[in-house]
């Protein structure tokens, strides 16, 4: 059996802030270190052991793999990373709070902006300050695939090619594989594995720091999917992430 686990990086400050992300490289804040290791600890108890590990080039992704892995004595295992595992780009509204966007543009705008399957929203400029085009760590990317803006659906054509060319072969030669990245690079993943239409995508919600877990077999055929924890616990996570940009 092969097991995939997708891990969402442990609440960041700008979650606490209930900011628009994206992009922007911002730290974990104290629940989301716990988050990390509390991850760590539950998937040390259910005896998985990965052989490789997979993150995005944003720090709160990084330091999620590396608390969760350091909770399982894993830290030692090959890692990589890969600009195609960024969390959604937000463009303007990065460093927006989701809620004060909401009671300015309405409820509605802004869910379409977070969760619709192919609307942006607006672009930033190529020169801002926040854009990927003169970040360093990007440097080695081509500069055509480095987006100013996404929708869900950009995600999904930068995601899904590279889950065929790296981490699917990965994951049938090893058997177990861990992957920490983005509420929305993740769902892109999801509605892939999961053979999801765009709205039962629209109302799928991620919670920080859970582990989720893919079972497949020898074929690659999926078994089943499923959260380790509480299940009453991660409804109320997963409903919280909905409500995030409802106004105040």
């Amino acid at each position: 059996m092969k097991k995939l686990v997708l891990l969402r990086h442990g609440q960041s400050t700008w979650n606490k802030e209930n900011r628009f992300t994206g992009w922007t490289d911002v730290p974990l804040s104290e629940q989301g270190v716990e988050e990390a290791r509390k991850a760590g600890k539950l998937l040390k108890k259910e005896g998985f052991k990965f052989k490789l590990a997979y993150t995005s080039y944003l720090t709160r992704a990084i330091k999620t793999l590396w608390l969760a892995l350091e909770e399982m004595d894993l830290m030692w295992i090959p890692e990589e990373k890969s600009w195609r595992l960024n969390e959604k780009h937000y463009g303007e509204l990065q460093g927006l709070n989701k809620a004060e966007t909401a009671d300015k543009y309405g409820d509605e705008q802004v869910l379409l902006w977070r969760r619709s399957f192919d609307v942006p929203p607006k672009q930033m400029t190529a020169d801002d300050e926040r854009s990927p085009k003169i970040d360093p760590r990007y440097a080695a990317v081509d500069e055509k695939d480095l987006p100013l803006t996404e929708s869900l659906k950009d995600v999904i054509d930068r995601m899904i090619p590279y889950w065929e060319s790296d981490i699917k072969p990965s994951l049938k030669a090893l058997d177990e594989v861990v992957v920490a990245a983005h509420g929305n690079s993740l769902r892109a993943l999801v509605m892939h594995l999961k053979n999801m239409g765009r709205e039962e995508i629209l109302e799928f919600n991620i919670p920080t720091g859970i582990p989720y877990v893919f079972e497949f077999d020898e074929e690659m055929n999926l078994i089943k999917d499923y959260f380790i924890g509480d299940p009453d616990e991660i409804k109320k996570l997963m409903d919280q992430v909905a409500n995030q940009a409802k106004k105040k």
